[in-house]
């Protein structure tokens, strides 16, 4: 039988005890090596690869029919050509004026956005533990109360609901109640929007951002039924709504199997948008050290079309860090 020399024997054991590490190794000096050079950029094969495997498969046959032309043709007309005019904008300093340095700017928050929702995983990481406990701690937002659509004409007077009332029984559609709204309502918000109070509960809680409906009025509303106008004029806040019940959403209840995803959902919302304010935070924290308020007065906004413009006369304006004039004294 044949004997292997002694040095293959020690190769072949150094291999074997470095396992996988040395292939890692290896495959990491491939990765790091040089593809093409730019100026004074460089672009590995680590990063042609990553930039490959962003492009959707079906796209590939575009560059080229086989695996070599593809991966020449990427490289040379889309990141050669991506170098060169990055070059090309460095070499004018076009990365110092605006607006391409607000745009970068705004690629780089972006990018550290999306790795903070990146790092935050996916909703379905969220335990059925976690789920069950946020259900059991807000059970009111599972069970919701009957609540009636009403629609109201706010008055000044009573003789002046009394009118409004008499218009809309002659025609009772919604294009004269929305026709009296606008042009009788004080409450100019809801009045164009044919006096639209949204959906809302006994209470006056209504599904519409920042309404809170009168009690009177609600009270009002949930006296007669769907489609019926409250007869008289109900008093609200020194002057009198004409009041319109549209329609009704029952009262429901939502048992924990019907909410598990919704509940992921929401829980990982709110864990992204922790994350979210505690880096800016941190990095507020960490890096913003003064701001110049006297300066920043120097600044108009016109209010009328936003556009932006420096006072005229602004004026001697303290250093940063100088002490805040009092302009009230």
């Amino acid at each position: 039988m044949r004997t292997l020399p002694a040095c293959f024997l020690v190769l072949a054991f150094s291999l074997v005890a470095a396992g996988p590490h040395a292939a890692d190794s290896k495959e990491e000096v491939r990765r790091k090596a040089v593809v093409a050079k730019v100026g004074q950029r460089e672009i590995t094969a680590g990063e042609l690869e990553d930039r490959l495997a962003q492009v959707p498969r079906f796209q590939l046959s575009e560059f080229g029919g086989t695996a070599d032309e593809i991966r020449r043709k990427f490289l040379t007309d889309i990141v050669l050509k991506d170098a060169l005019l990055a070059q090309a904008a460095s070499d004018r300093k076009l990365t110092s004026e605006m607006p391409t340095e607000g745009r970068i700017s705004r690629a780089l928050s972006g990018a550290t956005l999306r790795k903070v929702k990146a790092d935050a995983g996916d909703p379905g990481q969220i335990s059925p533990e976690e789920v069950r406990a946020y259900y059991d701690n807000n059970k009111a937002r599972f069970d919701t109360s009957e609540r009636v659509l009403v629609h109201r004409i706010l008055c000044k007077t009573l003789a002046e609901a009394g009118v409004v009332i008499e218009a809309f029984k002659k025609d009772p559609t919604p294009r004269v109640f929305a026709d009296l709204a606008r042009e009788h309502s004080q409450d100019h918000t809801s009045g164009m929007r044919g006096g639209n109070l949204g959906f809302a509960t006994a209470d006056g809680k209504s599904n519409e951002a920042g309404v809170v409906v009168d009690p009177a009025v609600m009270k009002a509303a949930f006296a007669v039924k769907d489609g019926e106008l409250v007869q008289q004029p109900v008093p609200e806040a020194g002057m009198f709504a004409v009041v319109w019940r549209k329609g009704t959403v029952a009262a429901s209840h939502r048992n924990f199997e019907e909410v598990i995803s919704q509940i992921r959902e929401t829980m990982w919302k709110d864990k992204l948008e922790t994350a979210r304010k505690k880096l800016i935070e941190d990095l507020r924290e960490k890096n913003v050290k003064e701001v110049n308020e006297p300066l920043l007065r120097t600044i108009d906004v016109s209010r009328a079309d936003g556009a932006i413009t420096p006072r005229k006369r602004p004026g001697q304006v303290p250093p940063l860090g100088a002490p805040i004039p009092d302009n009230k004294k």
